[in-house]
């Protein structure tokens, strides 16, 4: 494996853990600012990050959204130059409105690297598994 591909499994398990203890902070900071959402739940692509926050805290407030843990398996990094596609299979384990229930979605996050080395991601698709 190589360090490039270690940093940017590194990028992505730094994400994934933000999300699966709901430190909603880490968890953005972890996406560009620019950076587009597709989600098989949503009818409409989410256009920056700005706009997934605010769907995010409407979850939260609306539907008592709470994410409880997160296990990402079936990973793999493809690189092309400064840009790197991380895809793997997802179980969330969250409570909505107090239920406790559980999501198995696959998931591509696109990664940039950033002027000061950083990888971000740039681009999340989320779908539900077969």
């Amino acid at each position: 494996m190589t360090d490039t591909t270690n940093a940017v499994l590194a990028a992505a398990d730094a994400l994934v853990a933000a999300f699966g203890r709901h430190d909603t902070k880490a968890y953005f900071d972890a996406f560009s600012p620019s950076a587009t959402f597709i989600f098989y739940n949503l009818d409409r692509t989410l256009e920056d990050r700005g706009e997934y926050e605010a769907e995010w805290a409407l979850w939260e407030t609306r539907d008592g959204f709470q994410v409880r843990g997160c296990c990402s398996t079936n990973r793999k990094v493809q690189l092309f130059g400064d840009v790197a596609v991380f895809t793997h299979a997802v179980e969330t384990e969250l409570s909505i409105g107090g239920e406790a229930m559980t999501n198995n979605e696959r998931e591509t996050i696109v990664f940039a690297r950033q002027p000061d080395g950083r990888w971000l991601a740039v681009h999340e698709h989320l779908s539900a598994a077969a």
